[in-house]
């Protein structure tokens, strides 16, 4: 359902509830800024982390801000989202893959036919939560022999969506990936 606001504007994400999964090491730019877009769009975003705290974000090689996590990834099932945004990094995703929770979380998003979003070095979890088999993706450049091995089919370009799976490679693709993210979360469900 779509909403207007009173200045004209629409929000295509309104009632849309989004998990941002993430931890220690996430880009700072790549939660923040789709964050932001998310709820100009009228979803309510909520972090998710198994940090049960708070999480650190890095501006490439330098400490960040620190975010307040809304729920633990312990207590948070992945139904009671409509989407799933996964910011990059190095530590963050690497960090995230290796968790089976983190997976769980994921793979239940994929296997629900809920959009995904992931930029930079997010891809990481997707593909230790099984989920990339055959799908047309980016990433940071470094992940393209991960990917492709994981049997995505990886190019490189600015955004790329396939089936509700938005993927970015890097910050400077941020407005085109929000764009594209905010198209995709308005949908329902993907096809399975």
């Amino acid at each position: 359902m779509r909403h207007t606001r009173s200045d004209g504007m629409m929000k295509l994400l309104e009632g849309k509830i989004v998990a941002i999964l993430l931890t220690d090491g996430f880009e700072q730019v790549e939660m923040t800024a789709p964050r932001k877009a998310l709820e100009d769009a009228g979803a309510r975003t909520v972090l998710v982390s198994p940090k049960p705290d708070e999480v650190q974000g890095m501006n490439h090689h330098d400490a960040g801000s620190r975010f307040k996590v809304d729920i633990a990834l312990a207590d948070a099932r992945a139904e009671q989202y409509d989407a799933l945004l996964l910011p990059g990094g190095v530590a963050n995703p690497d960090a995230l893959r290796v968790l089976p929770a983190a997976r769980a979380f994921v793979r239940t998003m994929f296997d629900s036919g809920k959009p995904v979003a992931a930029i930079c070095h997010g891809p990481w979890t997707l593909i230790d939560a099984g989920v990339v088999q055959g799908k047309r993706m980016t990433s940071w450049p470094s992940l393209q022999a991960d990917l492709t091995n994981a049997g995505a089919r990886w190019v490189d370009e600015e955004v790329v969506v396939d089936d509700g799976l938005v993927t970015s490679r890097k910050p400077d693709d941020i407005p085109a990936f929000n764009g594209k993210m905010i198209e995709e979360f308005a949908r329902d469900v993907r096809s399975r």
